[in-house]
């Protein structure tokens, strides 16, 4: 198998790590030190919001009011789509029972957090399909309280559309924040004095730092950085529509990598002619040239194999696939957040309206992780009870291995039950 790289990447989605870190961590610091008064300066600063945090019902109904029947058509239809997605991931776990041998019996509780916190962005774009997304899929799992952060967009409150789509899809306390003040006010416990036990969402680099930084603390969706798209394409694909998915996912920022894997050499010419001249009718102000030219890559394999091997290795946040054989490319491909099979489908799709997520792993934390899922917010909880009987067996054991172990504490707790229960027998409890 071979590789030949005909455009390279000039900036990765590391750079500039250092800096961010520094600013968000001393961000964090200042906001657990000074609570809620620090948290309304930065929203001052940032986002020009002075207006109340908590986004009130008469603020929600005039955003309703405000919206055509068509946009909330449109909501309600992806809400819907990605409803049914998470209730089946949700039918599809399950607890169970099980006696492991006789008189011991054991099982698993599927358990919600209490409170999750939902991160909007809003600030370039009004991210609608991200506030269906993390709050649709919070309430699949019957978590009891959601509470959603969006920044003020363009300095007049929360954006209605989002706005309309957290009370839609059932967000249960709403407030006008954004970056990392909404960060570290949904884990700290600010505002609402409910602190989240799993902040999810996508933001931009100092959002995912912060969320990064609080991971332990409170637990998070994914390790996100700029958004991803890597696609495979053969002979048989039209270099029209790879470009177009190309750029499409390149504007989200100028760090967005965008990676073409091709077999056809043909192909992968007329994609590099196309990208920068479809980037540049866009409007003013689009990132996705300036994406393209310091984070667009083309790679040119001799085989399927070797596209496949090249992409397991991206593990890209969104994989498309035009090439023949959906079948063998689906079996084959085990490195990515999400997968798109055939032209007829793409990243858009999937972003906005079709039904499984899209709060996805970047970094190639596709090779560990998959995407927010009902699963992110639930806790797989294990138990077990045993009779007197069946303390006899696993208590011997426990005692043999822990003094093998040299724990004889543990050793111990074995031993006093053997000699409360079955005072009358002698049972080998040294190795």
């Amino acid at each position: 198998m071979s590789e030949r790289y005909l455009k390279t990447a000039t900036r990765t989605p590391t750079s500039g790590e250092e800096e961010t870190q520094r600013a968000v961590a001393g961000m964090l610091r200042e906001i657990e030190a000074g609570g809620e008064p620090v948290v309304r300066s930065y929203a001052e600063r940032f986002d020009k919001w002075t207006g109340d945090l908590l986004v009130t019902e008469a603020e929600i109904a005039a955003a309703e009011q405000a919206l055509p029947a068509a946009i909330k058509a449109d909501i309600g239809f992806s809400h819907e789509q990605v409803r049914r997605f998470a209730q089946a991931q949700r039918d599809s776990m399950t607890e169970f029972s099980l006696e492991l041998s006789p008189g011991l019996f054991t099982g698993q509780r599927l358990v919600p957090v209490d409170v999750a916190g939902c991160y909007v962005p809003g600030g370039r774009y009004a991210h609608i399909a991200s506030a269906i997304m993390s709050v649709t899929t919070a309430k699949a799992a019957g978590v009891p309280r959601v509470i959603a952060c969006s920044p003020s967009y363009r300095g007049n409150g929360i954006h209605p559309a989002i706005l309309y789509a957290l009370k839609l899809c059932g967000a249960d306390t709403i407030l006008t924040l954004g970056g990392v003040q909404a960060v570290a006010t949904l884990a700290f416990g600010l505002v609402t004095g409910a602190p989240a036990d799993i902040i999810v969402g996508p933001g931009n680099r100092y959002v995912a730092e912060a969320k990064r930084l609080l991971f332990g603390r409170v637990g998070i969706d994914v390790l996100a950085g700029p958004t991803e798209i890597l696609v495979i394409a053969d002979e048989t694909a039209d270099a029209e529509l790879v470009a177009a998915d190309l750029v499409g996912q390149a504007e989200h920022g100028v760090d967005s990598p965008a990676i073409l894997v091709t077999t056809s050499p043909a192909l992968a010419e007329r994609v590099l002619d196309l990208v920068p001249r479809m980037a540049a009718r866009l409007p003013p102000g689009n990132a996705a040239g300036d994406a393209w030219r310091d984070c667009g890559e083309v790679v040119l394999v001799d085989s399927r194999e070797a596209a496949a091997a090249a992409s397991d290795r991206y593990a890209p946040e969104h994989l498309e696939v035009h090439a023949a054989g959906l079948d063998w490319w689906l079996a084959r491909l085990r490195n990515y957040g999400s997968l798109f099979l055939g032209e007829e489908t793409t990243v858009a799709f999937g972003d906005k309206a079709s039904g499984p997520n899209h709060i996805l792993p970047t970094k190639k934390a596709a090779r560990y992780s998959g995407g927010l899922s009902v699963g992110k917010f639930l806790k797989v909880l294990t138990w077990q009870r045993m009779s007197r009987d069946a303390t006899r067996d696993i208590a011997a054991v426990t005692a043999r291995i822990s003094r093998m172990e040299g724990m004889e504490a543990h050793a111990r707790t074995a031993d006093d039950r053997l000699r409360k229960y079955f005072s009358d027998e002698t049972l080998q409890t040294t190795p």
